[in-house]
């Protein structure tokens, strides 16, 4: 498009980053965007200094709108590194390729010594899909002991869920919990609020 900077060249190679690189990075001025893709509560919880909370529903959203606002590096960083990838698969399919993926996510970023800031703990969405498929498993195997054979089934429905979350890097079960109340506050970020705390094109 005319008038329009091209992006980099889309690339599908998996990059990731350390906490030390990214550290590094931060501590010489480099032109890097850290974008969190955790849900608000999460982010409100335990994040990066200086990062930008971009969820990754919104972020899938709105992709090409987003990545037209970046022209600079971009970390990538989430709970374990799943959403992060996610996120920069969905910036690679608009053109975008100077994504990375922080390895190890944000606690690994903290165990390293990087600044973070602190707010009140909740559990990480990871954590709850781990808590919710256990229970609903137990669920499944007792129902099935205890009141009908076929309730059983579900637990073998979480098992292939499961595999099939490993086998795309996706998490379905991610998705639908951060839909929930408890995993939201009072300033969720929109459209409209992401694009405009980004910050500013160099041309």
């Amino acid at each position: 498009m005319p008038g329009r900077k091209a992006h980099t060249p889309m690339n599908t190679i998996p990059q990731t980053t350390s906490s030390e690189e990214l550290k590094d990075w931060i501590a010489a001025g480099s032109d890097v965007v850290v974008l969190d893709v955790r849900s608000a509560a999460e982010f409100e919880s335990l994040h990066i200094k200086g990062s930008y909370n971009v969820p990754l529903p919104l972020l899938a959203e709105h992709t090409e709108e987003l990545a037209a606002k970046l022209d600079t590096k971009v970390v990538l960083v989430c709970q374990s590194g799943v959403r992060a990838t996610e996120a920069k698969t969905n910036l690679a399919s608009v053109g975008f390729g100077n994504a990375h993926v922080l390895a190890g996510g944000v606690p690994a970023y903290k165990q390293a010594g990087g600044r973070t800031v602190e707010g009140s703990k909740r559990w990480d969405l990871e954590r709850q899909v781990r808590m919710a498929a256990g229970s609903l498993v137990i669920a499944g195997l007792a129902g099935g002991k205890f009141l009908s054979p076929q309730i059983r089934t579900v637990a073998g429905a979480i098992g292939a869920g499961l595999t099939f979350s490993a086998a795309t890097n996706t998490c379905a079960m991610g998705k639908a919990l951060a839909k929930m109340p408890w995993n939201k506050t009072g300033n969720e970020p929109t459209r409209a609020s992401v694009l405009a705390q980004l910050p500013p094109k160099k041309s």
